[in-house]
């Protein structure tokens, strides 16, 4: 039953993930960072939080790292009905943007 909790939790992949989303991520048995997503860049499976514990923005590399929806599922749902209620420029971008030729 703990393993089928786990495996729901398990994200695969930052196209699972929507800007509010509360997630984990851990390294061998270790939490290493905790928080809400703020972008993705499906393109490249990367994401940014806003890391809990610290404040501070993270980048997280979804492939190096495993990848859980955060445990108290009220924060999350919180978050996303915050987050419908306000709308946000697309979170979605490239990583690199040519420079304006307008002059």
């Amino acid at each position: 039953m703990i393993m089928d909790v786990e495996e729901a939790r398990h994200i695969r992949s930052s196209s699972e993930l929507n800007v509010g989303d509360e997630i984990e991520a851990w390294h061998n048995g270790k939490l290493f960072h905790r928080g809400t997503v703020t972008q993705t860049v499906k393109a490249v499976d990367l994401f940014w939080i806003l890391d809990s514990r610290t404040g501070t923005r993270r980048l997280i590399d979804a492939e190096a790292l495993v990848i859980l929806r955060a445990a108290d599922p009220g924060t999350a749902k919180a978050a996303s009905r915050a987050a419908a209620r306000t709308p946000a420029p697309s979170p979605h971008m490239p990583l690199f943007q040519a420079p304006s030729l307008a002059g």
